[in-house]
């Protein structure tokens, strides 16, 4: 018997996991601090959007995937009540373009030195900038995801910025 074409829904749920399942794994991997268990928060907020009526979130679905893996992911942590920080290597999880080794060096020495000034902000600052800039939400989408406002979400991303280009030597980089 010849399998159904998909749904329409089933489509928009399939394109959905395939443009957001790898941003959330990290940002919920950032969160629980374990890969294994950001993955398994991840596949229980692709579970509530096919459960979700389609109609109900789809003019703000980045926002709504990422508020739901955020209370997934910390529902996790309340749980297990523990928090093991990432490696390292977990970090490096973004493919090279083949830069030239010198070019590649110099990259790597300002990723890590930018990670690490980036792990000493405040946590809520750590979040928001992570949101804007690695996952490109908007203010009003990282509000909602947070719970802050639009004008508090700005504030904290400033601050941050501010204090990743002092911490950078002052380039804009």
């Amino acid at each position: 018997m010849d399998n159904p074409a998909p749904s329409p829904k089933g489509e928009w749920i399939r394109e959905a996991v395939e443009q957001y399942q790898g941003p959330l794994t990290l940002y919920a991997a950032r969160i629980v601090r374990d890969v294994d268990r950001a993955r398994d928060v991840v596949q229980e907020t692709f579970l509530r959007l096919c459960r979700e009526d389609q109609s109900n979130v789809v003019s703000h679905l980045p926002a709504w995937l990422y508020t739901v893996c955020r209370n997934q992911a910390l529902d996790v942590l309340r749980k297990e009540k523990r928090m093991n920080p990432l490696t390292e290597p977990q970090l490096q999880l973004r493919e090279s373009h083949d830069p030239s080794p010198p070019e590649t060096l110099e990259r790597n020495e300002s990723q890590s030195r930018l990670i690490r000034l980036l792990n000493s902000l405040a946590e809520n600052q750590q979040e928001v900038i992570r949101l804007k800039f690695q996952h490109g939400l908007s203010y009003r989408e990282i509000g909602k995801v947070t719970g802050l406002s639009e004008s508090h979400v700005g504030v904290l991303i400033h601050r941050g910025m501010c204090r990743l280009r002092e911490g950078m030597g002052g380039s804009d980089t």
